[in-house]
């Protein structure tokens, strides 16, 4: 049996504290990480668990504090690199307990290119590379953090903004020396990839990710330009920028809006096997009756293909995208605000 604890913190392994950490998150909490895990790690992870004597609450505490600096550490990490990230952590933390975490982490980072433009102000960042090639600027973009992405495509000049979006979209894999080819050019003090083969970057998700997030006059620019010169990828962008499930994140006003140009039909088949909150969402933008009807209708429908499921939810995704696009909605974007009508 596991005497975790009888012994300090210090003294634990990795799958130690990972078991200690889900235990005093309670099953709820551990369920959602663990549904995440790879069959072998949920083996050994039960195992010890299982093994597991009661632990104390000083333990229990300084694995929590623990695993709580290191989410924080790979937060700044994320946002401005390694040096920003010890920076915060040494004025926060004090030194020892900062280099403490920043060496615990980095045995597994993997230093992505172009770790400047995250610390680099998008304004800054699109007067710097003003002139460069839009291949080189969709190259940057895809690696850098969708709202900073965002940020920077609105400062582009108007008339490269959908070609930019557009190289981002089709772009897929990249070979390092390219890669290395371009931080030469602006003047990258970062370290040498650790990138054997080739990168993938790019592709129609990342250029959702920022796209999701630029305000609506940028994104309407990119897009009519994007729908004159490739209307079928413009397509294929605007059908995973509002996902189905996307509908939960509206308010309850313009669910009801949509609610009004909807078949039933179609509605009970698109909610056919969705999560319980977009459901819930819905019935609760109907009159009793009506909510009570439909949970009926999905009961009663059977056993239905996936695609037919599907084309139901890409239907609804179209009247909403109509909506939204005579102004009857709007959808916020971008930390804009809540929506308003």
């Amino acid at each position: 049996m596991s005497a975790v604890s009888s012994v300090s913190v210090q003294s634990l392994n990795g799958l130690q504290k990972a078991a200690v950490l889900l235990v005093s998150l309670g099953s709820d909490c551990s369920a959602q990480i663990i549904k995440n895990m790879g069959e072998n790690e949920i083996e050994q992870l039960t195992l010890e668990m299982a093994n597991m004597r009661k632990v104390s609450s000083d333990t229990r505490d300084e694995v929590v504090a623990e695993f709580h600096h290191m989410c924080v550490a790979n937060d700044y990490i994320a946002q401005g690199g390694v040096d920003y990230a010890r920076e915060v952590l040494e004025r926060a933390l004090g030194q020892e307990k900062a280099f403490e975490i920043i060496a615990k982490l980095s045995s597994s980072l993997k230093m992505r290119p172009f770790d400047m433009v995250q610390r680099t102000d998008p304004l800054q960042l699109a007067t710097f590379i003003h002139g460069e090639h839009p291949q080189t600027i969709a190259l940057i973009m895809s690696y850098m953090h969708p709202e900073k992405a965002a940020a920077l495509l609105a400062n582009l000049p108007l008339e490269i903004q959908s070609d930019v979006t557009k190289r981002v979209a089709v772009m897929g894999r990249t070979n390092p020396e390219v890669l290395k080819t371009v931080e030469k050019i602006l003047d990258s003090k970062i370290s040498s990839l650790a990138v054997s083969d080739h990168a993938n970057l790019g592709g129609i998700p990342c250029a959702v990710n920022f796209l999701n997030r630029s305000d609506p006059g940028t994104l309407k620019t990119v897009m009519d330009q994007m729908e004159t010169e490739d209307p079928d990828l413009a397509e294929q962008i605007k059908r995973q920028m509002f996902v189905f499930e996307d509908i939960v994140t509206l308010d309850d006003r313009g669910v009801q809006l949509i609610l009004r140009e909807i078949e039933t039909k179609d509605l009970a088949l698109a909610l056919k096997g969705t999560n319980a909150d977009v459901a819930q969402k819905v019935q609760n933008n109907m009159s009793s009756r009506a909510a009570q009807m439909l949970k009926e209708d999905i009961e009663f429908m059977g056993p239905v293909r996936l695609r037919d499921v599907e084309d139901a939810q890409q239907r609804v995704v179209k009247v909403i995208r109509k909506l939204e696009e005579t102004g009857t909605i709007v959808i916020s974007r971008g930390g804009a605000g809540d929506i308003v009508y």
